[in-house]
C-alpha cells in the first residue's frame, strides 16, 4: 500500500484505569479488536501515530502524551546531518586499509615465496584466508550488527584490523611465515565486520536520493585499498633476491606504515562513528523500529531471506561475479609474470588500473541508480559488459603488448568492480524491511565461497596449463551469472515506501517489534502479526 497509508489519522487514546496510557482504542475493553480494526488489518493497514520530534531527545511524560489531540496529523520527521559524511569517510578509510592488507602479499607473491621460502600456493592462502574466515563468521557478525548496532561492529572491524597490522610487524623474518599467516587471519576476521556495513551506513545515515551513491562510496573505500595494494607493495618491496636482509627491511617499512595508519583510523572510529542519527534520513527508515526487541529472531530473518526467490538468485549471481573478481585479483601477478617475466611493477600497475577504473564505475552506477532506480536493468547491463570484458581480457593477455593489457584490464575493472555496490543496493531493495546488514552479509558470504573455489580452481588451471585456461573457466561461470540475473524479479520495496507507491503491501519481518517508538513514529498495533501481514 502507499506510504501515505502509514500516516493514518491519529487514534484517540483513552487512559486505562491503572494509569497505563499505552492502551488505545485499537483494542476493545474485552481485549478483542473492533470490527473496523479487524477489517483494517485484513487489508494490510498498520496504523501509525507520529510522535513529536522532541521525543527523540527526551522522554515524553505521560500527561503530555495524553494531551495530543484526536485526529491530529503530523508528517514523519526526517533530517540529513553533516556528520554522515564523516562517518562515511572514516569507514571508507579503515575499509581501505583492510583491503590493502588483503592484496599486499598476492601482488608480489614471487617475492614473498622467495623471502619466506614457501610454495606459491602458501602465499595464495594468505589471500584465500580472507574468504575462508568470512563464511563461518558472517552469521554471528550480522547478528551482532542487528543486536548491538553499527558502532560496536565498526569498532571490532577497525580494532582487529589494527591488531593484525601490528602482528605483521613481528613477522619480518624468513622463518616467521606462521606469524604473518596468524596476522593475516586476524585481518580476515576484521573483514567480517567491515564488508557488510556499506548498505547499513547508507540506509541509516543518507537520504533516498543519495543512498545508492553513499553505498557505492563506502564500497569504493575497499576498492581503493585494493588499488593501493596493487600499486605500493611492488614499489616498497622491490625484488632483491640476492639480498634477503634488504628485502626484510623493505617489508618491515610496509608493515609498520600500515600499522601506524590503522592505529590512527581506530582512534577516529571511536570518536566519529555512531549507530544512527537522532532523526532518520528517509521515510523508509522512519517507519522501521529503532534497534531490535526481545522478540527479535535472527534465525527467522535468515529464513525469510532464503524464502525470497529473487534474493536467492541475486546471491548466486553476485557470488559468481564477485568471486571472479577476487580470483582475478589474487592471481593477477601470476598471470602477468607468466606472459611478461620480470614485470612485477607493471603487474601492480595493471591491478591499480583495474581497480581505479572500477571505482569510477561504482560511483557512476551509484549516481545512475539514485536518479533512475533501474536496479535490475543496470545490474544486468553491467553483468553482460563484465562478461564481454572478461572475454576480451582473456584472449588479449598473451599478445605481447602490455599497453593493451592495461586497457583491457581497465575495461574489465570498470564493469566488474562497478558491479559490487549494485548488488548490495539491489539486495536491500528486494528484501526491505529485513536488515541491510543481514542481506549484505549473505551476499558477501556467497562472494567469499565462490571466490575461494574460483581462486583454487583457476590457480590450478593457471599452474598446470596457462592463464587462458583459468580465465575461460571464469567466463563460463559469468555467463551462468547473466542468466540468473535475468531471472530476478525486480520488486523495489524500499523505494516504493519512500515514494509512497507501495500499493500491494510490504512484508513485516518477524523481528520488527510492533509497539515501540521508531524515529518519530509509533506502531500502534499490539497484535502479534505474522510476516505475511503487510504495512
Amino acid at each position: 500500500m502507499v506510504a501515505g497509508e502509514l500516516l493514518q489519522e491519529h487514534v484517540g487514546r483513552t487512559k486505562a484505569p491503572d494509569g497505563d496510557d499505552s492502551s488505545s482504542e485499537t483494542l476493545a475493553s474485552n481485549g478483542k479488536l473492533s470490527e473496523d480494526h479487524r477489517n483494517g488489518l485484513a487489508n494490510g493497514a498498520l496504523h501509525v501515530t507520529v510522535l513529536d520530534p522532541s521525543a527523540l531527545e527526551k522522554e515524553i511524560p505521560p500527561e503530555e502524551n495524553q494531551a495530543m489531540l484526536p485526529g491530529e496529523e503530523k508528517p514523519l520527521v526526517t533530517k540529513l546531518y553533516l556528520r554522515r559524511f564523516a562517518v562515511l569517510l572514516v569507514f571508507s578509510l579503515y575499509s581501505l586499509v583492510n583491503a590493502f592488507q588483503w592484496i599486499q602479499y598476492s601482488i608480489i607473491s614471487n617475492i614473498f615465496t622467495e623471502y619466506y621460502n614457501v610454495a606459491t600456493v602458501a602465499i595464495d592462502w594468505l589471500s584465500i584466508v580472507y574468504m575462508v574466515t568470512y563464511v563461518p563468521l558472517i552469521f554471528p557478525a550480522t547478528w551482532l550488527l542487528d543486536k548491538k548496532g553499527l558502532k560496536i561492529t565498526a569498532l571490532l572491524g577497525s580494532g582487529l584490523n589494527c591488531v593484525g597490522a601490528w602482528v605483521k610487524c613481528a613477522s619480518v623474518g624468513p622463518s616467521l611465515f606462521g606469524v604473518t599467516m596468524t596476522a593475516q587471519i586476524i585481518c580476515s576476521v576484521a573483514q567480517v565486520f567491515i564488508l557488510g556495513l556499506p548498505s547499513r551506513i547508507a540506509s541509516v545515515w543518507f537520504g533516498p536520493n543519495e543512498v545508492s551513491t553513499a553505498c557505492a562510496t563506502a564500497v569504493l573505500g575497499n576498492q581503493l585499498g585494493s588499488a593501493i595494494g596493487f600499486l605500493l607493495p611492488p614499489i616498497l618491496v622491490p625484488n632483491t633476491a640476492d639480498n634477503k636482509e634488504l628485502m626484510g627491511h623493505n617489508i618491515s617499512i610496509m608493515f609498520y606504515g600500515t600499522a601506524a595508519v590503522s592505529t590512527l583510523l581506530f582512534i577516529l572510529t571511536i570518536t566519529v562513528i555512531k549507530d544512527r542519527p537522532p532523526l532518520p534520513p528517509s521515510q523508509a527508515q522512519a517507519v522501521l523500529p529503532v534497534g531490535t526487541s526481545e522478540d527479535y529472531s535472527y534465525k527467522r530473518s535468515i529464513i525469510n531471506l532464503f524464502k525470497n526467490k529473487a534474493f536467492v538468485l541475486l546471491l548466486l549471481s553476485y557470488g559468481i561475479m564477485t568471486g571472479s573478481f577476487y580470483s582475478v585479483s589474487t592471481l593477477l601477478n601470476q598471470m602477468i609474470i607468466h606472459h611478461y617475466p620480470g614485470e612485477e611493477v607493471n603487474a601492480g600497475r595493471i591491478g591499480l588500473t583495474l581497480v581505479v577504473a572500477g571505482m569510477v564505475g561504482s560511483i557512476l552506477c551509484g549516481i545512475w541508480l539514485d536518479h533512475t532506480k533501474t536496479y535490475k536493468m543496470t545490474t544486468l547491463t553491467v553483468y553482460v559488459l563484465s562478461f564481454v570484458g572478461m572475454i576480451v581480457f582473456t584472449f588479449t593477455l598473451d599478445v605481447g603488448h602490455l599497453l593493451l593489457v592495461f586497457f583491457t584490464g581497465g575495461a574489465l575493472g570498470f564493469f566488474m568492480t562497478g558491479y559490487l555496490p549494485l548488488g548490495f543496493e539491489f539486495g536491500v531493495e528486494i528484501t526491505y524491511p529485513e536488515s541491510e546488514g543481514t542481506s549484505s552479509g549473505l551476499l558477501n558470504a556467497f562472494a567469499q565461497v565462490f571466490g575461494m573455489i574460483f581462486t583454487l580452481i583457476q590457480g590450478k588451471l593457471t599452474t598446470d596449463y596457462n592463464p587462458q585456461a583459468g580465465n575461460i573457466f571464469l567466463c563460463v561461470w559469468m555467463f551462468v551469472g547473466i542468466i540468473l540475473t535475468a531471472l530476478i524479479k525486480s520488486d523495489l520495496k524500499r523505494n516504493d515506501i519512500n515514494l509512497g507507491t507501495n500499493s500491494k503491501g510490504q512484508a513485516v519481518p518477524t523481528e520488527c517489534p510492533l509497539e515501540r517508538a521508531s524515529n518519530g513514529a509509533k506502531l500502534e498495533s499490539t497484535l502479534s502479526l505474522s510476516r505475511e501481514t503487510s504495512l
